[in-house]
C-alpha cells in the first residue's frame, strides 16, 4: 500500500448557493472513493458554494451557513479517505478562497488561494484576500501540494510547494470554457510539471452557471509533461486516478484518455449545456421562442430541443404583412423537423390597433424605424404574455453580430430570459447549423438528421419589417462585419487594425460607433452562453455613457 496513492476525482456539477445539494454530491463522491479504497477524494475549487458566486460569498450569513455545512460534511466523512473541497474560508476579518482538507471528522488543513484573478469573468481581488505562499498537506503516505486554479498559472506557488516537500500537485479549478482555454490550461500545467519535476493532477468542474459553462476535461500529467489521464469534457464523472511510487518519486498511472471533440461540437455543446442548466437551476422546465423562418431562431430552436426535449419547447410564428410565404413555410418546417409545438399568432390586428391609437400623434410624419420597432415590440409583448400564462421561459435569438451593433429592438426581439447564441457571430451561426444537420450525439435530445432546412441557411438574412428588407441594407455583409467585430470586440483592436486588415476606414468607424452606442441595449439584454473571452457581459465592461471614439 505504501507504493500506491489513489485519488478519487469528483468532476461534478454544483449549483451556486445550493449548499445542501452540493454537499450531497460531495458525499456521494466520497462514498465512491471509500468503496474504491481511495486515499483522497477531491472536489473542485469552491465546490461547496458553486462557482462563480460573486458577491454572495461576502454575505456573513452565507459564510456561517457554509461553515455549518463544512462541519457536517467533515463529521459525515470521518471514517474513510480524506476529503478535499473548495469553499470560502474566514480567518478573523479576512475572507479567502479556500481548499479544505477534511480528515477524522475535522478540518485537518486548509489551503488559501494566493493569486486572485481579476480579468475576464473573474473579480476575486474585490471579494477575497490573498492567502500566503504555503506548503503541502499530509494525506496518508504522501505530501500533497494544491495550487488553487490561478495559483497554478504562476511559477511561485508550485515552486514553493516543491521546495517545502510536496510530492505531487493536485490542482482544483473552477475554470470556464472558451474556445482556446484547454490549450492554455494544458500549457500552463505542463510548465509547472517541467519546472517542479512533480506529477500533476488537474481537476475541473462541469456544468452551466449564468453565462459560463465549466467544461471538465480533468487530466493527469507526469514529469516531462506526458499526458497520463484525460477525463471527458462536459461529462459529470467520478474517476479514480492512481499514483505509484517509483525510484524517482510518484508517477500517475496510465489511464483513460478521453478524446476531445472538435471546436464546433464543443461550442454547440456549451450552448446546449448552458441552456439546460440555466433552466434546471432556475426552475424552468419549458421554453418558448419566436420562430421567424430565419436562421438564428431556427438554431435557437434546435439548441432548445437538444437541451430540453421537443415536448418542452414551443415555437411561435408571429407574421405581419411583410412576412414572406417562404418564411412561413420555413418556420413550420423547422418546428416539424424538431418535433416541437408550433403556434401561429398573426400581429396584423394588434398592429392596426396601435397604428390607429397613435395616428393623431403621428399625423404629418412619414413611416420610419418607429413603425418597424412597433412590430418587433408587439411580438415581444405577445411572447411574454404566453410566457406568463404558461410558465415557459422566453428565449431571445439575437446573434453576437446583432448584439454588437444594436441591430435588434429593445423590449422587442431582445425580450427574453436567456440567449443561447449571444456569443456566436452570424457567420458562425450558419456553420453551426450545417454542423448540427450533419451530426448527432447521445447528449442531444433532438432528432438526428437535417433539422434546419438548407433553404433557411441559404436565404439572405432579413428582419422582414418592411418591403424587400435585407440586413445588408443597414450593415456590412456579415463576413466583413464579423471580421471587424473580432478585431474591435474580441481583440480590443483599433480602427487602424481594421484598415490594416483591408477594410475601409469609414466603414470601420461606423461599426465602432454602432458598438459604443448600443451599450445601453446590452446592459439590459438577457444573459447568454459564453464561448469566447470577448463575450458581452462580464468579459467586456464598458460605460453606457461614452463619448470617446478611436481618433485614428
Amino acid at each position: 500500500m505504501a507504493d500506491r496513492f489513489r485519488i478519487t476525482l469528483g468532476q461534478l456539477n454544483p449549483t451556486v448557493g445550493d449548499l445542501a445539494g452540493n454537499a450531497a454530491l460531495a458525499q456521494e463522491a466520497w462514498d465512491a472513493g471509500r468503496a474504491a479504497d481511495a486515499d483522497l477524494v477531491a472536489l473542485p475549487e469552491m465546490f461547496l458554494t458553486g462557482y462563480n458566486a460573486q458577491d454572495l460569498w461576502m454575505r456573513q450569513a452565507f459564510q456561517l451557513d457554509v461553515a455549518r455545512h463544512v462541519e457536517a460534511l467533515a463529521e459525515a466523512c470521518a471514517e474513510g479517505p480524506a476529503l478535499a473541497i473548495g469553499a470560502p474560508w474566514v480567518e478573523g476579518a479576512k475572507l479567502y478562497n479556500g481548499y479544505l482538507i477534511l480528515k477524522g471528522g475535522r478540518i485537518a488543513s486548509q489551503v488559501l488561494k494566493h493569486h486572485l484573478p481579476n480579468d475576464t469573468v473573474f473579480d476575486e481581488v474585490r471579494i477575497f484576500d490573498a492567502g500566503p505562499l504555503g506548503g503541502p498537506y499530509s494525506v496518508g503516505n504522501s505530501r500533497v501540494g494544491s495550487p488553487i486554479c490561478e495559483d497554478a498559472w504562476h511559477e511561485d506557488v508550485a515552486e514553493t510547494l516543491a521546495e517545502t516537500g510536496a510530492e505531487f500537485l493536485l490542482v482544483p479549478n473552477g475554470s470556464p470554457y472558451d474556445r482556446k482555454k484547454f490549450e492554455v490550461r494544458l500549457n500552463h500545467m505542463v510548465a509547472r510539471v517541467v519546472e517542479t519535476g512533480l506529477p500533476l493532477v488537474y481537476l475541473n468542474m462541469v456544468g452551466g452557471q449564468d453565462d459560463q459553462v465549466f467544461d471538465g476535461g480533468s487530466f493527469g500529467l507526469n514529469p516531462g509533461g506526458a499526458l497520463a489521464v484525460q477525463l471527458p469534457v462536459f461529462e459529470e464523472t467520478v474517476a479514480h486516478v492512481d499514483l505509484e511510487r517509483t525510484g524517482e518519486g510518484w508517477r500517475v498511472v496510465e489511464g483513460e484518455k478521453a478524446p476531445r471533440p472538435e471546436a464546433w461540437e464543443q461550442d454547440y455543446r456549451v450552448m446546449v449545456t448552458s441552456l439546460r442548466d440555466y433552466c434546471r437551476k432556475t426552475g424552468f422546465g419549458r421554453v418558448l421562442l419566436g420562430l421567424s423562418g430565419g436562421v438564428d431562431s431556427a438554431l435557437v430552436a434546435a439548441i432548445a430541443v437538444d437541451a430540453l426535449g421537443a415536448e418542452n419547447v414551443r415555437c411561435v410564428m408571429l407574421p405581419s404583412e411583410y412576412t414572406s410565404a417562404a418564411s412561413l413555410e420555413d418556420a413550420e418546417a423547422v418546428a416539424q423537423a424538431l418535433g416541437c409545438r408550433y403556434d401561429y399568432v398573426p400581429i396584423s390586428g394588434p398592429r392596426a390597433a396601435v397604428t390607429e391609437t397613435l395616428a393623431p400623434l403621428f399625423n404629418g410624419t412619414e413611416p420610419d424605424l418607429t413603425e418597424e420597432n412597433i412590430q418587433s415590440r408587439l411580438r415581444g409583448l405577445l411572447l411574454m404574455a404566453l410566457s406568463n400564462k404558461f410558465g415557459e421561459m422566453l428565449l431571445t435569438t439575437g446573434n453576437k453580430s446583432e448584439v454588437a451593433v444594436g441591430y435588434a429592438t429593445i423590449y422587442g426581439d431582445m425580450a427574453g430570459g436567456y440567449n443561447p447564441i449571444k456569443d456566436l457571430y452570424k457567420t458562425r451561426v450558419f456553420e453551426t447549423c450545417r454542423w448540427r444537420n450533419a451530426n448527432h450525439r447521445d447528449w442531444m435530445q433532438g432528432p438526428e438528421g437535417v433539422v434546419i432546412p438548407q433553404r433557411v441557411i441559404d436565404k439572405p438574412p432579413s428582419a422582414e419589417l418592411r418591403d424587400d428588407q435585407k440586413d445588408s441594407d443597414s450593415l456590412p455583409d456579415y463576413p466583413d462585419l464579423d471580421a471587424m467585430l473580432e478585431i474591435l470586440v474580441d481583440r480590443a483592436g483599433s480602427i487602424e487594425d481594421c484598415v490594416a486588415a483591408g477594410f475601409e476606414r469609414d466603414v470601420a468607424k461606423k461599426v465602432e460607433h454602432l458598438i459604443y452606442i448600443s451599450e445601453y441595449k446590452r446592459f439590459q439584454s438577457a444573459p447568454g452562453a459564453r464561448l469566447t473571452e470577448g463575450a458581452f457581459w462580464l468579459d467586456r465592461r464598458y460605460p453606457i455613457v461614452n463619448r470617446w471614439r478611436d481618433p485614428s
